[in-house]
């Protein structure tokens, strides 16, 4: 089983940038909790995680089949996709394929359309990431706040997944529910939620099981299949603010809509924009169609292409560096969470496909 080498899509920014307690949802919107922002200054520093103890346990653990009842769903199995063992789903809506390492959505295919998502031919064996798909970043981004002796963009992304429970609605939607193992010495717990058919929403739930409160970032790392990166265009960006990894981290300010020809820096991307509105219109002329992605819970939106150059030094990417684009829903850079304790916060992102007029 073959699969990718460690993502190399950083952002390092500066800084700056009980059982009757009740469960209350963080507003990512002013990036703490609206408790928390009452009695404290602004959060300006993420927490700063060390790697749990029983991680490299986790990490060499075989993947574990889900109970039979949860798979008595029809239109839901387990089995593989292009190698990778994966939970998939088959309804007259679409298809999908989500790996059980990593708990990464591999492929969603709306009913007459190609694969939104791009998922690498070049693949080193696991536990090495997963590149393509929706990579799930938690609960870091990047490496921002953090030492070197935890991996990049967070903890879960290579680690063995279980599918907790499935569903199917009355239009023929398929819910599944999965969560990465509960490691030691981590205070914050995480479950997904993904509804799968026409349009897909993905859910990241992330609560705080501690004592004290916690600053983290994350990202759902979506890699958009395209014909041409080249020819692509994202709407929603245009006149914002971003923190660019290709020079420096400093700010600049987007002029027009995004393209991988903008003169400021052409032929490749690795921008992080705060406050970035939560929706944007992927459009792609080779393939006819558009992708918009609708964001709550998300403020920070990160675009991402290697390019030629540095893709050529990527075992993982190489040539086929035209065929994605990155477009991720995050809440990174200077958009931090903060969770008191008990407290709980959704990154939501909504997808939908529609042909271009």
């Amino acid at each position: 089983m073959s699969r990718s080498v460690p993502l190399l899509c950083c952002l390092l920014l500066a800084g700056g940038c009980g059982a009757e307690r009740a469960e209350r949802v963080a507003d990512a919107g002013s990036a703490a909790s609206t408790t928390a922002a009452e009695s404290s200054p602004a959060v300006s520093t993420p927490t700063a995680f060390h790697l749990p103890s029983d991680f490299d346990t986790w990490l060499q653990s075989p993947v574990v089949a889900p109970d039979p009842a949860v798979l008595a769903v029809p239109g839901v199995s387990i089995g593989r996709f292009q190698g990778l063992e994966a939970v998939l789903v088959e309804t007259p809506l679409a298809t999908a394929a989500v790996s059980l390492v990593g708990g990464q959505l591999l492929s969603w295919v709306p009913a007459g359309q190609e694969d939104v998502f791009w998922l690498s031919p070049l693949r080193a064996e696991l536990p090495t990431p997963i590149r393509g798909g929706a990579p799930v970043c938690w609960p870091y981004f990047s490496r921002h706040g953090q030492g070197n002796d935890v991996p990049s963009h967070g903890f879960v992304r290579t680690l063995p997944w279980t599918l907790v429970s499935a569903a199917r609605e009355n239009d023929g939607t398929v819910v599944l529910e999965l969560a990465p193992p509960a490691l030691q010495d981590l205070a914050l717990g995480l479950r997904m939620q993904l509804r799968i058919g026409r349009q897909l929403e993905q859910r990241l739930i992330t609560t705080n099981n501690g004592a004290e409160a916690v600053r983290y970032t994350e990202a759902l790392h979506n890699y958009f299949h395209v014909a041409d990166v080249g020819q692509v265009r994202i709407e929603g960006l245009a006149g914002r603010r971003f923190l660019d990894k290709n020079d420096g981290g400093n700010a600049h300010v987007q002029q027009g809509e995004w393209t991988l020809h903008d003169p400021r820096d052409p032929g490749r991307s690795d921008r992080l924009f705060p406050d970035a509105g939560g929706a944007y219109r992927l459009v792609d002329p080779g393939l006819r169609r558009h992708v918009e992605v609708s964001v709550e819970g998300g403020r920070t939106a990160v675009v991402w292409n290697p390019g030629e150059a540095a893709a050529a030094r990527m075992a993982d990417v190489g040539p086929h560096w035209r065929g994605f684009v990155c477009l991720e829903a995050a809440n990174a850079g200077p958009d931090l969470v903060e969770l008191a304790p008990g407290q709980t916060h959704v990154l939501v992102q909504r997808i939908a496909v529609a042909p271009l007029d």
